[in-house]
């Protein structure tokens, strides 16, 4: 196993610790790699009644995905980010379909990959020093890991206001729009992790024990121009609606037109692909044909120069604007790879 990843059982509780604390636990093909070799043992295990995903350190759960390879990767052949997504993305589907408890603990930092970790378990739990966010369309990706499915699921329009936005929020949002199922503050997360060892069947109960109100979600003041704004049918009607909108709404606006056109257009397309997706391997399979052609385009090559290399923030978008942005070109980031690059999962059962 990866030094990266630290894999442990402590009674019937299996302990999969992310632990690359220098890059915020960014996720790299051999992190994937080792989290999926301990799931798959212990799925069968009798011995292992629960999973415990975490990480080391204070500075946060997980940043996301290595985007520095990924970028390399899409100025060269984009083999090894291919790779990367297929292999990442099986591991949100196995978590997905998982069939003992998974508890993931969001605490710090939970973005991109980290969400991947965190939404697909039955348990996650927030703390105040927890920071989400899918913040993909401020460097030309797109929400990928599952964000398809998850996002347009939550409440009203929040998931394609977090997808297309970027915006970071804290426990208590994360709890309205139903992305952590508890709130625990970190103080009490050792205890809270020993009592989880000892009685690893008694989860619900322990956690119901360890929850605190994490106080009014910031949001949910904005919930009905939110759902408003962002239940129009084309991102062009969505800023539209928001620059005619209150002070928020108007933030909101700004910060959109930061984002890389294609990468808005393409969330918005995503979403509601995913919203209709007959199974999450459907959803993944979807994901994968879009990872697979926009870490090669232009737009997020340039976001990534513009926000982690040079980080001088001021992309360059191809196309610049959203009018730019055709059917013709979104037809082709969504169309059907040749059936030997297809995505597929480990097991080929529908979840």
């Amino acid at each position: 196993m990866s030094e990266e990843v630290l894999v442990a059982r402590d009674g019937g509780l299996g302990r999969l610790t992310l632990n690359r604390p220098q890059a915020l636990h960014a996720l790299t093909t051999g992190m994937c790699q080792a989290l999926t070799a301990a799931l798959l043992d212990w799925r069968g295990d009798p011995a292992v009644q629960a999973v415990l995903v975490d990480h080391s350190g204070e500075r946060g759960f997980c940043a996301g995905g290595d985007i520095r390879m990924l970028a390399d990767s899409g100025a060269a052949d984009g083999r090894l980010a291919r790779e990367f997504f297929f292999i990442e993305y099986r591991l949100n589907h196995l978590l997905f379909g998982y069939p003992k408890p998974v508890i993931a603990v969001m605490d710090g930092i939970t973005m991109g990959g980290g969400v991947g970790l965190s939404a697909p378990a039955r348990f996650r739990i927030a703390t105040e020093r927890t920071t989400f966010a899918m913040p993909e369309t401020g460097i030309g990706l797109f929400p990928d890991v599952g964000g398809g499915w998850f996002l347009p699921r939550l409440p009203g329009r929040i998931g394609l206001w977090l997808a297309l936005t970027g915006a970071r929020i804290k426990a208590a949002d994360c709890l309205h729009a139903g992305l952590a199922t508890h709130y625990v503050p970190s103080e009490t997360l050792p205890e809270l992790k020993a009592a989880l060892t000892a009685k690893p069947q008694d989860i619900e109960d322990l956690l119901t024990q360890f929850h605190v109100d994490p106080g009014p979600a910031p949001v949910d003041a904005h919930r009905a121009e939110l759902d408003a704004a962002f239940g129009q049918d084309s991102v062009e009607a969505i800023l539209a609606a928001l620059e005619g909108g209150s002070d928020w709404a108007r933030a909101q606006a700004e910060a959109l037109k930061t984002k890389s056109p294609q990468t808005l257009k393409v969330a918005f397309r995503q979403l509601a692909l995913g919203l209709a997706a007959p199974d999450f391997a459907a959803n993944m399979a979807m994901e994968y044909r879009i990872g697979a052609r926009v870490v090669q385009r232009h737009d997020f090559l340039e976001g990534v120069r513009a926000v982690i290399v040079d980080k001088d923030n001021a992309p360059r978008w191809d196309p610049a604007t959203l009018e730019g942005v055709g059917e013709d070109l979104l037809d082709a980031i969504f169309a059907p790879l040749p059936a030997d690059q297809e995505w597929s999962p480990l097991e080929r059962t529908s979840q």
